[in-house]
């Protein structure tokens, strides 16, 4: 009789293993099921090419077209501050009785060496000028990496969101199908139902958040703000090339936003010696000619004028120290931009750091792991090991768990893209 108990118990031991492992099993199949089902839905869908979309923002963003125009208006400025004034030509009569006819032209000469400064003033704006198209890109590009970044994380989202509501509702009809039967008790069907709807809320919302960032994004491209852009391409995992230092080195050499403001200390540097040529004299030539009708003679006359800076004390050296506090005032925006620059590497570079160091911890651990829970709580539901909440929260642990690998996914792109918008090479 104890042999035969012994029998059965095996037997019972048996049943309720092979059933525990039927379930994971299918646990598993249905999970890989809803996730290719859920890719092809979103590769029957138009692709976003990030790419595609940055050229498209090089080309057409209102920001980038206006900071080139201001260059090419800098650019112009230069010949035109190098050349001469304008000669003057006159005209009239030295006598009305007599009607004798007078003509003249008359010209101004700067000091030596004037015109050529004011065109290096000139010449150092537009540098700055360039480095602000420059930087204009740069920030503009990585604005729409960005919101690319933040769309594609919403599409996950949805996606991740899509696949919990259909295993959600497989759970409801498991925990209906044992209620039936007396093995489980109403609240666990209405509990599903209760998640359910919750899903159904936070879809709501991030539709909601896809149409912002849709507009937000077709704004960048300077297209209608309702226009379609499909669904982002799939985020790679790119780690960063260069350390702390390395990047602090590259900011000096490769930054628009630093190298603009140091073109700007360089027009000071010009505009002080400019502002020193002023202590010397302009000079003016005038030629003038006359013909008397009566004695039918012609006569001339040569003059120069001379410009005397006679109020120097308190108009060439003042313009003097104006220049100099300016540089100085530059210099000092100089070093404070540095520093700033200095300070936002580091925060995205530990930002970047921190990122990488979840994304691995994610995909290599906690999401495998979440994933064999959540198949033993089902296995183990379906045959009345666990209560229906140990089985939610697994479900609800791994949805928590995916949607953070994939934030800190887009979180390491978007602290890539600002260190690249500061530097201007890809970190």
């Amino acid at each position: 009789m104890n042999d035969l108990t012994e029998g059965y118990q095996k037997q019972d031991f048996m049943i309720m293993r092979f059933f525990k492992l039927s379930y994971c099993y299918l646990y598993i199949i249905l999970f890989i099921g809803i996730t290719l089902f859920s890719n092809q839905c979103v590769a029957g869908k138009t692709s976003a090419d990030l790419d595609v979309f940055i050229q498209e923002a090089l080309i057409n963003n209102p920001d980038i077209r206006a900071s080139f125009q201001r260059w090419e208006s800098a650019k112009a400025v230069i010949p035109q501050v190098q050349t001469l004034p304008d000669p003057k030509v006159a005209i009239g009569y030295r006598d009305a009785a007599r009607q004798d006819v007078m003509y003249g032209l008359s010209q101004e000469i700067p000091f030596p060496g004037k015109l050529s400064l004011k065109g290096e003033v000139a010449s150092r704006r537009s540098d700055r000028i360039e480095q602000d198209y420059q930087a204009t890109k740069l920030a503009v590009v990585a604005s729409l990496k960005e919101v690319f970044y933040d769309l594609h994380f919403v599409h996950d989202s949805i996606r991740i969101l899509q696949q919990t509501k259909l295993l959600l509702q497989e759970f409801e009809k498991t925990a209906n199908a044992r209620y039936s039967v007396g093995q489980a008790a109403q609240q666990d069907v209405l509990r599903a139902q209760t998640e359910i709807s919750r899903l159904l809320a936070r879809l709501a919302t991030l539709n909601q958040r896809r149409q912002s960032l849709h507009a937000d994004i077709n704004r960048i491209l300077n297209r209608p703000p309702s226009g379609s852009l499909g669904v982002p391409e799939e985020v790679q995992f790119t780690p960063m090339r260069y350390t702390l230092e390395e990047l602090n080195e590259l900011l000096d050499m490769t930054s628009p936003l630093l190298q603009g403001r140091q073109r700007t200390v360089e027009q000071g540097n010009q505009a002080i010696a400019l502002a020193k040529r002023e202590y010397y004299p302009d000079f003016e030539v005038s030629g003038l000619g006359f013909r008397d009708p009566v004695m039918d003679t012609n006569g001339y006359q040569v003059m120069l004028n001379v410009k005397i800076p006679i109020y120097y004390a308190t108009k060439q050296r003042e313009g003097v120290n104006e220049a100099i506090a300016s540089r100085e005032a530059v210099s000092q925006d100089l070093q404070a931009l540095r520093q700033e620059l200095l300070a936002r590497i580091r925060d995205n570079v530990a930002k970047a750091e921190r990122a990488e160091e979840l994304i691995k911890l994610l995909r290599d651990a906690i999401i495998p792991q979440s994933r064999l829970t959540l198949a033993s709580a089902q296995a183990s539901y379906a045959v009345g090991k666990v209560d229906f909440l140990t089985l939610l929260n697994s479900l609800l642990v791994l949805q928590e768990n995916e949607l953070e690998f994939h934030n800190e996914m887009v979180e390491h792109k978007k602290a890539l893209a600002r260190l690249e918008g500061i530097i201007g090479v890809v970190p």
